[in-house]
């Protein structure tokens, strides 16, 4: 058989990722595989603002038109970067089991509270204001490690917020000058489908995969973007939604944090769930 292709941008994380895809397919169906790597708008545009320019498909454009085209088989996403809506022709075939969820402060070793903090994130912002009020921000780009040296070493700023999945697949458990403390998910609740890799093909040949994918995840992260699909959240609103199987955790700009339990009918009905919750919550009529 020809080796499978997957579509991956070229950063450094997305290609640790995508070989961890590259690994279990090998592992779980004894498939070759093969790297289609390529260059999005949101790589070319380092210097862009997200939040001002949009950040709606900068990430993952390309690698969904690779598959259209048929020039990739498969392709993988850090599944935060996708929107709530899939372009047609195309389906999420699953995900691999979620890593660690949580942000992390990585700040300048013996700041106690940090005065400027680098992020371009709203999300991230309204909950920093709420556990450190009056702290103020300046946007930041580039691949992890350039965001460490920006920190630590170049010190644009006091601190910045990175997810801890990031920081684990790229092997990264310290970095000079800088201090790494990890936010609990009550106080500064993940982005929809932080820590979770997307694989993405085309409509129908899912279920051919089925056997690769982690369902607990598929389950937990199928939620969520129910949630974010009824939001219509982009770069320029701060919603965050981590579910589990027994609670959710939502943020959202209008009502701030707001955390409940959840039974296994609630998970086993994505839409339906999100649209009562946030009927309940005001959020949607």
């Amino acid at each position: 058989m020809k080796p499978l292709v997957i579509a991956t941008r070229k950063s450094p994380l997305a290609l640790t990722q995508s070989e961890q895809v590259a690994a279990r397919f090998a592992e779980r169906l004894g498939l070759a595989t093969e790297l289609l790597k390529l260059v999005t708008t949101g790589d070319r545009q380092s210097e862009w603002s997200l939040e001002k320019k949009g950040g709606k498909g900068l990430f993952t454009s390309e690698l969904e038109q690779a598959l259209l085209r048929g020039d990739a088989d498969l392709a993988v996403h850090s599944t935060k970067d996708l929107p709530g809506d899939m372009p047609e022709g195309l389906e999420i075939a699953g995900y691999l089991p979620r890593e660690d969820p949580r942000d992390v402060l990585v700040v300048q070793s013996g700041l106690t509270v940090p005065a400027l903090v680098a992020t371009g994130s709203p999300r991230r912002r309204l909950q920093l204001l709420r556990l450190h009020p009056g702290v103020t921000f300046t946007e930041i780009r580039g691949n992890v490690d350039t965001r460490l040296r920006k920190i630590g070493e170049l010190k644009v700023a006091d601190a910045s917020v990175l997810a801890a999945a990031g920081l684990r697949r790229l092997g990264i458990a310290s970095w000079p000058n800088v201090d790494f403390r990890p936010f609990a998910v009550t106080a500064m609740v993940p982005a929809v489908g932080q820590a979770a890799i997307a694989v993405q093909c085309r409509v129908g040949e899912g279920a051919a995969w089925r056997a690769v994918f982690d369902e607990r995840t598929f389950r937990h992260v199928t939620l969520e973007r129910a949630f974010q699909r009824a939001l219509g959240g982009g770069c320029h609103t701060a919603v965050a939604v981590h579910a589990t199987d027994a609670t959710l955790h939502l943020f959202h700009e209008q009502i701030g944090a707001h955390h409940r339990d959840l039974t296994a009918d609630d998970v086993a009905a994505p839409d339906t769930t999100a649209a009562r919750v946030l009927r309940e919550l005001g959020l949607a009529s």
